[in-house]
């Protein structure tokens, strides 16, 4: 992945945004104390081909009022990400609090948001694992990206595969 740019980043970002710790990862803090942790990890799980996943944590916990600037804070670290790499950014909702649903809609709705929102194409899906437990991912790449085709079977299998019960 190609190092991402601080300072286009805080451009177009409502909080200003700290680089936090590696290289891909940064943070911010809201008007109403919330502590966010946005960033990067390769991804080798679900596709082959330079994807990462997209990591977004509030890390004190705090309820999040709806706050516009959440997700234009956001969205200018996402939007730096596809200025600098034609690679999958992979978003998959954490179900530890049984909140996956809600985060993938508000992520869906952040993004429909997007200035550029032509340029890419996206992929939500669903999949129910052993538990019973639903886990929502979508896949997000720009257009132009050489392989769209391939990335789009090759996610769409991977979902069929996962979704399948094991005998």
């Amino acid at each position: 992945m190609n190092k991402l740019s601080l300072e286009r980043i805080n451009q177009l970002a409502a909080y200003e945004v700290e680089q936090c710790g590696k290289d891909e990862f940064f943070q911010f803090f809201t008007d109403s104390g919330i502590h966010y942790s946005v960033g990067f990890m390769e991804d080798d799980i679900l596709l082959s081909k330079d994807s990462y996943q997209l990591i977004i944590a509030n890390i004190n916990n705090h309820k999040s009022p709806r706050d516009y600037k959440v997700r234009d804070t956001i969205l200018s670290i996402v939007d730096e990400f596809f200025n600098t790499n034609n690679s999958t950014l992979l978003y998959i909702c954490e179900t530890g609090d049984n909140k996956q649903r809600m985060r993938s809609r508000l992520f869906e709705y952040w993004f429909s948001t997007y200035t550029r929102k032509s340029q890419f194409t996206t992929i939500s899906s669903s999949i129910i694992d052993d538990e019973g437990v639903v886990n929502y991912a979508t896949i997000i790449l720009r257009n132009d990206n050489p392989c769209l085709s391939e990335i789009i079977s090759e996610f769409t299998e991977s979902i069929q595969a996962l979704s399948q019960k094991p005998e």
